[in-house]
């Protein structure tokens, strides 16, 4: 017998408004694949859905994907038309979420002579799995009872309810089968039309969607090359329909993690997400600080992995398990080494793009709180650097932003053994501790001198610990193992280092070199793994893919550093990749070289869309400009790179005020706003 095996997605069409998301055929048809349903609050509420007019489904024409929460599946009825060869009879499925419903409308037109008379049917099949069983592949079909109701059904769980109502419609059911039936009478050369809507509740829900407006600025962009634009209008609608928040915080808004399976707060992408969008505004920001702040460590729980000032992993309904994996993650998990730094990076940065005084003083008693967990906790045995463990058999053997088991390998294939001090979040842990001593030298506040020497010796560390000698020149290990031995394989770790201060001038141009070799270039983005290591593969999830928010951070480092041209580069690859995924980057894709292919190859469980490689976008066009910001000095410094040729953007905020910037072919910058701005 077969082992359960993750349902694929990269073939299937989803509509969604977290914490609600439809997947389907590209036909519109739910029940085809393991992933099909109708999802809300990580339970599947329907697993099956067909539709058909006049007893016959149609043929399918067109998926016209209207926004992130809407879509209108278009099918030719053959069958109802007369036998001219032009097609004249149609159907318009359109399926909307919304944060707490699904709603389907059939629409038959006719340019026909004479009416129609027919009868649309639905076909339901109502459920009740959990995500993670459908993820696990190990879902079966709940078959819950269903009540019907007049032109209504209903059906639940201990804690989720559902409800269909369907206006004018005969309703039935049979076994958790529901069926709809609606006379259905089209005039000539006219239109008709039916409707149903689907609603959920979930008791034991700890995150809700968010309606009404976004809270960042929507850019305009003109550019020769139009796959930065598209790419950018693609992202900011899926990061719209990824907005959520707490049941304890309705008003502070972050980014879930992703469709289908991440619908939740995670501290790192939602951190990394909020840190790409600044250049639209900070208010995502602060929210994404806030919510985090409330959640933030005070116990010492090993089941947890909470710490005293640690910021969370991530946030779940009941706890995590994955089958076969030996891995339980309850409700609220703490198992993060980097999301702590992250945090206080964030707030610097939102500082720096005009967040104000005030707000970020309330904040400080986090930060100094996440500074003593990086002292204290993150470096669990002294030694200067941050390493993590699994303290309980059953959370996560990896706590960095590859967390997968076998994400950290000796260039032979092996697995290196824990204790791990992993390259990139020594930088993080630098760069949050001499950020943190300028925050508090604003502010007033004692310790930045001792913050500054704290990063000083790791630093030093640093140095002495991870360089590694090789023929094409030294480079930092991806992570110390647990005998302090520097792990071998060259990795795209190397590109967070970056940027933060950690590297000198000679260091930064060899990781520059390294970052857009041939091993670790595939032309639509960065490889996570050097293909001369032994465990290279270009569809392992962190042994050889490319993830695009990965190679957005080597960018925005690169640029920081004054390597233009390996920043444009990768900026190439991943506007090549945009183009091959319809502008809806996914979670990751493969590794496999640009010159052998025209289009990338998918990774076919990847998350599509997920929040931090659609915020990426924002991050690569602050990259194209060079943009630098100095709230406290009221400047904006940028030094546009031209790899995109003509640019023209308006809609970029820096401490509240909209900047309109033009940068033609030839380098000449123009700009207009309430800000000064400064062109190096």
């Amino acid at each position: 017998m077969s082992a359960p095996l993750q349902p694929l997605l990269h073939n299937e069409h989803v509509v969604l408004r977290a914490p609600t998301q439809a997947w389907s055929s590209r036909d519109g048809s739910i029940g085809s694949a393991p992933i099909h349903g109708l999802y809300f609050s990580d339970v599947r509420v329907v697993s099956q859905l067909s539709a058909l007019v006049g007893g016959q489904v149609g043929e399918h024409i067109a998926t016209e994907p209207l926004a992130a929460d809407s879509t209108s599946f278009v099918t030719l009825l053959r069958h109802l038309d007369d036998r001219a060869a032009d097609p004249k009879v149609r159907l318009n499925h359109t399926r909307t979420a919304t944060p707490t419903t699904i709603r389907g409308v059939l629409s038959v037109t006719s340019h026909l002579d004479d009416p129609i008379s027919t009868e649309a049917v639905v076909r339901f099949t109502a459920d009740l799995s959990d995500m993670d069983s459908v993820k696990a592949g190990v879902s079966v079909a709940a078959n819950p009872a269903v009540e019907i109701r007049g032109e209504s059904a209903s059906w639940s769980n201990e804690s989720v309810h559902a409800r269909l109502d369907a206006p004018g419609a005969a309703v039935s059911a049979v076994d958790g089968r529901v069926e709809l039936r609606w006379p259905l009478e089209v005039p000539p050369h006219g239109e008709s039309s039916v409707s149903w809507t689907i609603s959920a509740h979930d008791d034991q829900a700890v995150v809700i969607g968010v309606d009404g407006p976004q809270k960042w600025s929507t850019p305009e962009i003109g550019a020769d090359d139009e796959r930065l634009p598209r790419w950018l209008d693609t992202a900011l609608g899926d990061l719209d329909a990824l907005r959520m928040a707490t049941v304890d915080e309705p008003d502070l808004v972050f980014l879930a993690a992703g469709a289908p399976w991440f619908f939740t707060l995670f501290g790192r992408d939602s951190i990394w997400a909020a840190r790409f969008m600044l250049p639209l505004g900070t208010e995502l920001a602060d929210d994404t600080l806030r919510v985090l702040a409330g959640l933030q460590g005070r116990r010492d729980v090993a089941a947890s992995a909470e710490q005293p000032g640690k910021i969370m992993h991530e946030l779940r309904r009941e706890t995590l398990r994955i089958p076969d994996e030996a891995i339980a993650l309850p409700p609220l998990y703490y198992g993060t080494v980097d999301a702590t730094a992250l945090w206080i990076c964030l707030l610097f940065d939102a500082w720096k793009w005009g967040l104000p005084d005030e707000r970020v003083r309330e904040l400080l008693p986090n930060m100094v709180a996440a500074l003593g967990w990086m002292r204290d906790y993150g470096d669990a045995d002294g030694d200067g650097l941050l390493e993590y463990v699994d303290r309980t058999g059953h959370g996560l053997a990896n706590q960095g932003w590859k967390d997968s088991g076998d994400s950290v390998q000796w260039r032979d294939g092996s697995l290196a053994e824990g204790p791990i001090a992993l390259c990139e979040v020594q930088a993080y842990a630098y760069e949050a501790a001499t950020h943190a001593a300028e925050l508090l030298d604003h502010f007033g506040l004692e310790g930045a001198s001792e913050w500054r020497s704290w990063a000083s010796a790791l630093k030093e560390k640093f140095h002495e610990s991870f360089w590694i000698d090789s023929p094409e020149g030294a480079y930092p290990a991806i992570a110390l193992d647990a005998a302090k031995r520097p792990v071998d394989t060259v990795t795209s770790n190397l590109g967070h280092l970056l940027g933060t201060g950690l590297l000198d001038e000679r260091q930064s141009r060899l990781v520059a070199r390294r970052l857009v070799s041939p091993e670790l270039n595939s032309g639509f983005g960065l490889r996570t793994m050097s293909t001369d290591s032994d465990g290279y593969w270009p569809l392992s999830y962190h042994g050889g893919s490319v993830w695009t928010h990965d190679t957005a951070i080597a960018i925005a480092g690169l640029v920081r550093e004054g390597h233009s041209a390996e920043a444009g580069t990768l900026v190439a690859g991943l506007l090549a990749a945009a183009a091959g995924f319809d502008f809806r980057m996914p979670e990751l894709h493969s590794g496999d070289t640009a010159t052998r292919l025209a289009v990338p190859v998918p990774y076919p469980a990847a998350c599509r869309p997920q929040a931090w490689s659609a915020a990426a976008s924002v991050s690569v066009l602050a990259s194209v400009l060079g943009l630098d910001p100095d709230a406290q000095e009221g400047v904006l410094r940028m030094s546009p790179s031209g790899v995109v040729g003509m640019l023209d953007v308006s809609g970029i905020r820096f401490r509240g005020d909209s900047v309109s910037v033009r940068v033609t072919p030839d380098g000449e910058v123009a700009y207009g706003s309430g800000a000064t701005i400064e062109v190096r």
